[in-house]
């Protein structure tokens, strides 16, 4: 049986500032229109926390019994390392997504009806990207997927349950959010094009193949620094963004070195290291504006 630790591992704790990320974009872009809302804050967090932990325990279930896993490269995977029962990783999936659908409805109540169809959305997302007869991840559309929910609907979300309104602000904020976890996607399935080649999952990286996709994580990672200076129109502060730069250009140099495998390992952490410090410095922008 797997121990405590390996559960946490399991969980990829190194995806957590993808739901970090958002929710602070968020309430910084509701602040800087005065709507900002602490206790919705701390619930847009914890949905997305629950929400991302269940889908990589719900890509650990669906993954692992395809036998996607069987031959990894990077960090450990429950079913595929057989350290955990299938059904056990796939209810530890469904109790996630369970806690984020409950604390959803509790947003929706205080919020507005239609919510519930953009959580149901995002349920689907969590389950179908690796789950389901055809998963939308195995045909190059994760990429996608990512830069809508844990961009665009996250960061958006946030700003609209406190505010009740969005703006321009909160769509720059929540493209650069978008792009940069977009980037931690492409970094992992860089890192497993051969693997994921044998078993049939046709990531786009697959797609792309190798130098088309080093080069799409230089792209990605470049625009949240473009919507840095977009954001200046609020507030000459969002200019605090640039000092994620040097986290992004140290993260890249895996990729555009051409580092395979294992050692492409750094760039997952770096990307997301960059992702959370930009966040950051861009909430606390937004709030002071």
């Amino acid at each position: 049986m797997a121990t405590a630790a390996q559960w946490i591992e399991g969980a990829r704790p190194r995806t957590l500032p993808n739901a970090v990320a958002p929710v602070l974009v968020g309430t910084g872009a509701a602040a800087s229109i005065d709507g900002v809302n602490w206790w919705k804050a701390a619930l847009c967090l914890l949905l997305s926390v629950a929400l991302i932990i269940g889908v990589n325990y719900a890509n650990d279930y669906s993954d692992g019994i395809r036998g996607t896993d069987d031959e990894r490269v990077g960090p450990l995977r429950l079913v595929g390392s057989k350290l955990a029962s299938p059904a056990a990783v796939r209810n530890a999936a469904i109790g996630c997504l369970v806690l984020g659908a409950i604390v959803g409805l509790v947003l929706v109540a205080t919020s507005a009806w239609w919510l519930l169809i953009v959580g149901a959305a995002c349920l689907a997302g969590a389950w179908f990207y690796t789950g389901g007869r055809n998963p939308y991840g195995y045909s190059g559309f994760g990429e996608i997927a990512v830069f809508v929910f844990f961009g665009l609907v996250a960061v958006l979300g946030t700003q609209f349950v406190q505010a009740g309104k969005i703006d321009w602000a909160g769509l720059a904020g929540a493209v650069a959010v978008g792009s940069f976890s977009s980037a931690v996607l492409v970094t992992n399935n860089l890192r497993d094009i051969p693997t994921d080649a044998v078993t049939g999952k046709t990531t786009l990286a697959v797609k792309l193949g190798d130098t088309r996709t080093r080069t799409l994580h230089l792209v990605l990672i470049a625009v949240p620094f473009l919507m840095s200076l977009v954001l200046v129109a609020r507030t000459p502060w969002a200019l605090a963004g640039l000092i994620a730069l040097p986290l992004a250009f140290k993260a890249n140099e895996p990729v555009r070195t051409g580092k395979n495998g294992p050692g492409l390992i750094p760039a997952l952490a770096g990307t997301g290291l960059a992702l959370l410090v930009w966040s950051i410095a861009t909430a606390v922008a937004l709030t002071l504006a």
